[in-house]
């Protein structure tokens, strides 16, 4: 229960990508306007319960790449020790992006809670095993904003590997039932698979379209590029919600998919079963 004594309704869970809010062909630069106006628009949404989480970005893909953390471990004591290190670098590395985000999200008149992914989320052999969503949802009860990230988690495994932010997204579903799951992106959405000329951003995320997709290798990138994105949002959407994908770069856009308006962007419309 809120403090004024009514159920809240059910939270709209945002992505901010790390391509949005950070240069990720450069190594931890932020786009401070970008994430600026976005906390902005997220706090002037209309004020519906709101899950925010973001990606890494170049604050730790590129880290997370040189440490081999998204692929099974190398044999040995020696590599082991390597393996940790660079899980302690890269989770350094998020965490000052998490800050930047944070305040941002407060300037905009938010109440936002860090809730570090590495606490409640645990991996085995480098895919999910777990989360605990007790303290996303106690944050939301007390009528804050829980925010996590894309993060280094212990992994059961390997010892440490990497969980996405959009893989967070796709597990709090079943557990919050939120009314949508909105990823705001430096793109207008799934565009078409490559052909010559001019390519349209497909409207409606299918099967078929997620077989013609490759990943992307514009920069790193170790959560499954475009391909994984399309994947996780149609596994949302039969789970019973929709999920959009939208460009973040265009004013306006966030704070009306929050609203729950319709808006231009490649949708994975609820389809249970």
């Amino acid at each position: 229960m809120t403090a004024g004594g009514d159920a809240p309704g059910p939270p709209v869970i945002v992505k901010l990508g790390g391509s949005l809010i950070t240069r990720k062909r450069e190594v931890e630069k932020l786009r401070p306007k970008v994430l600026a106006r976005l906390a902005r628009e997220l706090g002037g949404a209309g004020r519906p319960p709101l899950i925010v989480l973001h990606g890494a970005g170049s604050f730790g893909h590129p880290g997370a790449k040189r440490f081999g953390l998204a692929a099974p471990p190398a044999e040995g004591a020696r590599a082991a020790a390597e393996r940790v290190r660079g899980a302690a670098i890269v989770s350094a590395e998020v965490r000052r992006l998490h800050l930047a985000v944070l305040r941002e999200l407060v300037r905009a008149h938010l109440d936002p809670f860090s809730v570090p992914t590495a606490t409640i989320a645990r991996n085995r052999g480098g895919e999910f095993a777990a989360i605990d969503a007790g303290p996303l949802e106690e944050v939301l009860a007390r009528g804050g904003v829980p925010v996590g990230f894309g993060d280094v988690v212990p992994d059961d495994a390997w010892g440490y590997s990497i969980l996405s932010a959009d893989r967070i997204a796709e597990e709090l579903v079943p557990i919050v039932r939120p009314s949508r799951v909105v990823f705001a992106a430096d793109v207008p959405g799934i565009y078409e698979p490559a052909r010559s000329g001019r390519r349209a951003v497909v409207p409606e995320i299918s099967d078929e379209l997620i077989e013609q997709l490759g990943a992307s290798s514009r920069a790193a990138d170790v959560t499954g590029g475009i391909r994984g994105k399309a994947r996780t949002m149609r596994r949302i959407a039969r789970a019973g919600v929709d999920a959009v994908l939208i460009s973040g770069l265009t004013d306006g856009a966030l704070a009306r998919a929050i609203r729950g308006e319709s808006v231009y962007g490649s949708w994975a419309h609820a389809r249970p079963g």
